[in-house]
């Protein structure tokens, strides 16, 4: 019961994940009409949601296991670090900036952030309760022989360069 908390909690996680996706894929394709200097920035940020992708295909398929969870975490933290200079580079393009869609698609975008944070809280919060319970008495003397092993949190999905001090240029 407990382990399908934690297959429920991560489909949720995966279902706002896509979702996220799918607006990166929106946010490329509009500004690639004004941003047609930025190729690179849009290649990598196109590469790098590729990448973000098929990690959370890879960890949805045993959202237990910490190898399959730790690639995700590095495959959308690289996400972040290009989507936040993506949309650094953005700010330079007033017509980009100022465009409906993009606005819009920007908001639905923090909105799901915010509501894969949420998820990722539910699935950390699923893992505890199983891995307590794995721990408890009598479950622990059944635990390991019936292949239950200790499930893994997922690390929050940051960018590498968001978890360092960052450094201003004088």
């Amino acid at each position: 019961m407990l382990r399908n908390r934690i297959g429920d909690a991560f489909a949720q996680i995966d279902e706002q994940l896509k979702q996220r996706y799918d607006l990166i894929f929106n946010l490329v394709e509009i500004a690639r009409g004004y941003m047609v200097h930025e190729r690179t920035t849009l290649e990598e940020l196109a590469n790098a949601r590729n990448a973000a992708q098929t990690a959370t295909q890879t960890a949805a398929q045993n959202p237990v296991d910490a190898t399959a969870l730790t690639a995700m975490a590095h495959a959308e933290g690289a996400l972040a670090g290009i989507l936040g200079r993506f949309f650094a580079i953005a700010e330079t393009y007033p017509d980009l900036k100022a465009n409906q869609n993009m606005m819009q698609l920007s908001a639905e975008l923090t909105t799901t952030e915010n509501e894969v944070a949420f998820s990722q809280q539910a699935f950390n919060e699923s893992v505890m309760d199983f891995n307590a319970e794995a721990q408890s008495f009598p479950a622990v003397l059944f635990a390991k022989l019936l292949g239950f092993h200790r499930a893994a949190l997922l690390q929050p999905l940051e960018a590498g360069a968001e978890q360092k001090t960052p450094v201003i240029p004088l």
